[in-house]
């Protein structure tokens, strides 16, 4: 199988569907095999059922149905480490970096990159819907300690679209310990370890206006930055 897309998901049962449909649009009409693994973290709404429900509709769509929150580093790990692709992407459920633009990623994975992250920090980048401007400040800020403390050379860490190889994935997401939103750049820090080799590609990019990060999220992952850094 070549593609596998883990999709973390607590409580997103008004937008999976239509991210799931869009996906799978697209992948059809790709001349790839591939997998859709929705991991459900513990969520308390509908997740599961929208997910299941669009079996019939959705090729390859399977549901990793966690019954307790663990965290979207939680999830994602599971996801990547169950995955069965030769590459395997995760994506946001608000399908705020649209499925299409891996096709972008294809030609530097074929060039030899074990990982190719998405980034709205990059020359070529869009953002078609900001996030508020305190959020923006936020992450702009947070980048920057992050860069400082946990993984140096990146210039978005953060953005919810990543792709590895298998070979890749098992090294990175059988040592990450952190559950929470700094798993992405205790991910990549990990990768650097391993001189595992990192492209960082432009991405189009719209921010939804629901969403589960909060204030004191942003707070956390400042430390565990920190955390990844004395590790």
């Amino acid at each position: 199988m070549y593609l596998s897309v883990v999709i973390p998901a607590y409580n997103e049962e008004k937008r999976i569907g239509k991210t799931l449909l869009a996906t799978n649009e697209y992948l059809t009409k790709q001349s790839y095999d591939y997998e859709i693994l929705v991991v459900n973290d513990g969520a308390t709404d509908n997740t599961a059922k929208v997910v299941t429900d669009l079996t019939s509709q959705v090729k390859n769509l399977k549901l990793i149905d966690n019954k307790e929150n663990h965290g979207k580093g939680w999830v994602v790990k599971q996801g990547m480490l169950e995955a069965k692709g030769d590459i395997r992407l995760f994506t946001d459920a608000d399908n705020s970096t649209s499925i299409d633009q891996f096709g972008n990623m294809i030609p530097f994975l074929n060039e030899g990159y074990d990982i190719v992250i998405g980034s709205r920090r990059v020359e070529g980048s869009k953002i078609a819907v900001h996030q508020p401007f305190y959020k923006e400040l936020l992450g702009r800020l947070g980048n920057l300690w992050i860069r400082i403390f946990a993984v140096g050379g990146i210039g978005d860490t953060q953005a919810g679209f990543k792709a590895f190889t298998a070979k890749a994935a098992e090294i990175v997401f059988n040592k990450t310990t952190i559950v929470m939103w700094g798993f992405d750049f205790e991910a990549l820090a990990i990768a650097k370890k391993h001189k595992l080799k990192i492209k960082e590609m432009p991405i189009a990019w719209i921010n939804d206006a629901i969403s589960h990060v909060k204030l004191s999220s942003y707070i956390k992952t400042l430390f565990e930055a920190l955390k990844v850094r004395v590790g």
